[in-house]
């Protein structure tokens, strides 16, 4: 009888675990299918279903002087970037250094991008661009020029790392311009020329151009010529730009959608934590990202290696290896317009097979590394790095087009120097370093065979992988559209009576696993508004996305009209938005006086003023007034909570977010709490408070939200709530969290 009962326990208990591992499945399905819904038919996306445009009226619309001055600088860069590659064995001579050493110079100075790539794109959200495209290529010239002039490998480093951080704008700041000064339609074919004229052409010169220098200036370190003379044109060219009309921010995005050009006059600087984080969120993006780690491995050290090989294995000189680079990548250039041509129109047709696209043009380029490093002979091993230079040239021109299309128009910049790290910081600098050790152990075949292969191979398929995204995500663009467009609508219409906080469309993650789904309200000034729901429900997570410690990976966050969805919690703190978290909100081994103090310098510094505020402060909390000198730790529960709520009421928040104000006190102390929050309130204070208990948010709330699983099932007046007994008793019987 025993074992019978206890074989039924443990059927039970099996059954159990079966049923919670079977809902849980549900569950996550059911998220997985919220993340992979498309909010938006195709016709509403931007640039999709579009009417074709030619190139003229692309020009017609943005005009011809920011193409032609952001191409001549890129070409510029390609100029002098191409150059090392191809002199890599002069400069190996002259500073009595390793093939390895070289490799790792020319590599890392690519991969030096990325310590400038970060500052810029945050400069290229937040202030002019233009005047940053003038500065930066004014200081790139200069850098040039002394990078001729190095006496030794450690101080040609250097050099090349100050000429990458000055050239980092032409990834970050350049194609944040280009985007908003033209047409979707035509971004990929202006892409293709872009980088067809300053790659194809003007890049793939360079090796003959820096070869005729080289060998004109003569000598063991003729190769220094090449640098002194190219710093000149960038300098002239870069005085161009400051000549530029900066465009509207997302002009083209918001004419397609919405059908008008909304501009923000004076935008809240946003948080570089907050902007990356909601960009590694875009799922798109991540795929580029990972992918782009893949390719970095073995894109930049390849172009160096093959200079050594052709130079060691066929003998070729300084002008024949100049010649060979050049008639390759030049062959490549008439390419580039109909691939561009071909992207455009199959974007407007399908967004998700335009980026597959480019993912199926870099895994063939693999396929002809071992044909090409098994040729006889220099001009057949040359013949077969044509078709590669055509692919990856072609699928690099595409990818910048749709990392600005699924990225919002306010984080462009920050999308550029995202994919910047990744390609050049960890895929170059690791692949550079990598490929120095495998140089000198396995040779330069070996090291292209176990480098460029594999990262070609995988990185192609990664970008094919995340086409699938794409739709969902443009769709999450032309949500934030219309909402911009709606809440414009509303300022214009309600003035003074905007709502001081609105969340639209919220959706947030911890991890992997989604808390929010499509949260949306808002709420006006004097008002107060109760966050109800059971254990779990994301009511505390809601205050996080308001306050700025948690951001959301869908929606927006207005204050008082303002979008503040990427701007930092201490930012969103001296405009008015302050949180009383749950638990301990105090310093306890700081006396109150000293708690006070420092809440207080956060607004002024004058002990005058400090003092001043402090005393205001403390009339609304009697208790506390006769305890300065006490330590925060030895108060009580409820006085420990009114120090956390005055420390923040020193700031005189426009709104107050309360975190359980009653959790764990005597009811005496809520009552007195209560008290205070009906005295604020009378003073016109607006409050969103997450309460476990029902009856305290009954009791000083105007206005409730019942949530269940992360979403809103109930919205209203608070007293209506309490009249529904099935979500009363969710309250009352549900224990907190979320």
């Amino acid at each position: 009888m025993t074992e019978l009962q206890h074989g039924t326990q443990e059927e039970s208990a099996a059954s159990l675990v079966a049923a919670v591992l079977e809902e849980e499945a549900r569950r996550q399905a059911a998220q997985d299918a919220a993340r992979e819904q498309i909010i938006f038919p195709d016709e509403l996306l931007p640039g999709v279903n579009s009417e074709p445009l030619t190139m003229r009226q692309g020009f017609a619309s943005g005009g011809l002087a920011m193409f032609l001055v952001l191409t001549l600088i890129k070409s510029l860069d390609e100029l002098e970037g191409a150059a090392i590659n191809l002199l890599g064995p002069n400069i190996q001579q002259s500073f009595h250094v390793s093939e390895g050493t070289v490799v790792f110079i020319a590599t890392a100075s690519s991969a030096f991008f990325v310590l400038g790539a970060v500052p810029m794109g945050w400069l290229a959200d937040r202030m002019k661009r233009v005047p940053i495209v003038g500065i930066t290529g004014i200081l790139f010239g200069l850098f040039v020029f002394t990078s001729g002039l190095a006496v030794n490998a450690f101080m040609f480093f250097w050099t090349r790392l100050l000429t990458g951080l000055a050239k980092a704008s032409t990834i970050t700041v350049h194609g944040s311009l280009m985007a908003d000064n033209y047409p979707i339609g035509v971004r990929a074919r202006l892409s293709a020329a872009s980088d067809g004229a300053a790659h194809a052409l003007i890049g793939n010169v360079s090796p003959i151009l820096t070869a005729i220098i080289a060998n004109a200036a003569g000598g063991q370190d003729g190769w220094r010529w090449a640098w002194l003379l190219l710093g000149i044109p960038a300098l002239i060219v870069s005085f161009f730009a400051f000549g530029l009309k900066e465009p509207p921010r997302g002009q083209f995005e918001k004419l397609d959608v919405l059908n008008e050009v909304i501009e923000d006059e004076a935008p809240l600087p946003m948080s570089m934590e907050a902007a990356f984080a909601r960009l590694k969120r875009i799922r798109t993006i991540r795929s580029v990202l990972v992918a782009f780690c893949a390719l970095g491995f073995g894109l930049f050290s390849v172009g160096s290696l093959e200079n050594f090989y052709v130079k060691n294995h066929f003998h070729l000189s300084l002008l024949q290896r100049g010649v060979r680079g050049s008639v390759v990548g030049i062959i490549a250039l008439p390419f580039l317009p109909f691939i561009g041509r071909y992207f455009d129109r199959i974007y407007r047709k399908d967004p998700a097979k335009a980026l597959a696209l480019v993912g199926a043009m870099i895994v063939p380029s693999a396929l002809f590394t071992p044909i090409q490093y098994s040729m006889p002979n220099a001009w057949l091993f040359s013949a077969f790095a044509i078709p590669q230079s055509v692919l990856t040239t072609a699928a690099f021109a595409m990818v910048g087009p749709v990392m600005q299309a699924v990225c919002p128009y306010r984080l462009r910049g920050m999308g550029a120097s995202l994919s910047t790290m990744y390609i050049f910081f960890v895929g170059g600098f690791g692949g550079g370093i990598l490929s120095g050790f495998l140089d000198d152990a396995i040779g330069t075949r070996g090291t292209v065979m176990a480098l460029g292969i594999p990262s070609s191979v995988i990185g192609g398929l990664l970008l094919m992988n995340g086409a699938r995204y794409i739709r969902n995500d443009l769709s999450l663009v032309v949500e934030e559209l219309l909402e911009e467009q709606d809440e414009s609508r509303k300022r214009g219409e309600q003035g003074e009576d905007t709502p001081v906080v609105q969340v639209a469309n919220l959706d947030f993650s911890y991890g992997s696993v989604q808390v929010l789904f499509d949260v949306n309200f808002e709420i006006r000034k004097g008002e107060t508004l109760a966050l109800l729901g059971t254990n779990g429900a994301g009511k505390s997570t809601i205050l996080r996305c308001i306050s700025g410690l948690g951001i959301p990976e869908r929606g927006v966050i207005r204050f008082n009209g303002r979008t503040v969805t990427y701007v930092a919690a201490e930012a969103r703190a001296k405009l008015g938005i302050m949180q009383l978290p749950g638990g301990k909100g105090t310093f306890p081994a700081l006396t109150v006086g000293q708690n006070l103090a420092i809440s207080a310098r956060m607004l002024v510094h004058d002990k005058a003023d400090i003092a001043h505020k402090i005393a205001t402060v403390l009339t609304t909390f009697p208790e506390l007034a006769d305890r300065k000198d006490q330590l925060a730790g030895s108060l009580s529960g409820g006085q420990q909570q009114m120090l956390a709520l005055a420390r923040v009421l020193i700031h005189q928040p426009d709104i107050l977010l309360i975190d359980e104000l009653s959790l764990g006190l005597a009811p005496i102390v809520v009552q007195r709490l209560i008290e205070i929050i009906e005295t604020l309130k009378a003073q016109g204070q607006t409050i969103i408070v997450v309460e476990q208990s029902l009856n305290v948010a009954l009791a000083i709330a105007d206005r409730a939200i019942f949530l269940e699983k992360g979403e809103i099932r109930f919205t209203g007046d608070a007293q209506e709530l309490a009249a529904r007994d099935d979500l009363a008793r969710a309250v009352f019987f549900g224990t907190e969290g979320g």
